[in-house]
């Protein structure tokens, strides 16, 4: 007769690792295990939570995403300065990442104009970390997928100036969600033809061309360098799409 095999005892070893949150309070000495991970659910839920209930203060948002890495000098960080500013003023609530960069600028245009500016601050990104004197509303989120999904839940406009890898991933991840309609079409923009059309030009020439995305998939973005105009096309979409922008379903939960 065969033996049958002896369960092992040796706890299941996920391959998530801590958040630097998590390390400084409980220094791990080996990979976490399930039962760590199973945990951190509930702390993910919680953030949900209060994302949801710290966002629902503000009005008619417009969520704009780009490099953390540029400095003052930078023509893209005056103009994402700009862009804050003058969307301020035509009465809307400026939200990004809360970092440095291309966030900052947006930030600071919209706390210069008296208005609402909202930073979503990634706790795990240490190196993002600035001062509070531009925000008129800030968080701590400690995960990056609450941060993303809060940034953009009450959004009526997604604008991307030049980045790097953190931004390229956003922009994909919204376009996909957009395109099989889990996020409602909203005014899509690439700020900067210099820095964006190559990207847009490979996606004509590799993806369509391929049949990896269709012609109309083209259609769900565009790429502007007048900050004026892109003012003028959100604020046309929401008068347009919505008398209370304010309960507008952006993202489809229900599918």
């Amino acid at each position: 007769m065969k033996k049958k095999k002896s369960q092992s005892t040796k706890a299941q070893t996920c391959r998530i690792p801590f958040t630097h949150a998590e390390r400084a309070v409980t220094p791990p000495s080996e990979p976490a295990g399930m039962h760590e991970i199973t945990w951190r659910i509930f702390r993910i839920m919680a953030e949900f939570v209060e994302g949801f209930e710290f966002l629902s203060k503000s009005n008619r948002e417009v969520t704009i995403f780009g490099s953390a890495r540029l400095p003052e000098d930078n023509k893209w960080y005056q103009e994402a300065r700009k862009l804050g500013e003058i969307l301020s003023k035509e009465g809307f609530s400026v939200i990004t990442g809360g970092g440095p960069g291309i966030m900052r600028a947006a930030n600071k245009g919209a706390t210069e104009a008296n208005t609402v500016s909202v930073g979503l601050r990634a706790g795990v990104l240490i190196n993002e970390r600035i001062d509070d004197e531009i925000f008129t509303h800030d968080i701590d989120v400690k995960y990056l997928l609450i941060r993303r999904f809060a940034m953009s839940m009450r959004s009526h406009a997604l604008v991307f100036f030049p980045g790097g890898y953190g931004t390229l991933n956003e922009v994909f991840e919204f376009l996909v969600l957009i395109q099989v309609e889990l996020y409602e079409p909203v005014p899509f923009v690439f700020v900067g033809s210099e820095f964006w059309s190559p990207m847009v030009s490979w996606m004509k020439d590799k993806l369509v061309r391929e049949g990896a995305i269709s012609e109309e998939d083209l259609d769900l973005f565009i790429v502007e360098d007048d900050v004026e105009k892109i003012v003028v096309k959100v604020d046309s979409f929401v008068k347009n799409h919505s008398k209370n922008v304010s309960n507008m379903p952006l993202w489809n939960l229900h599918k």
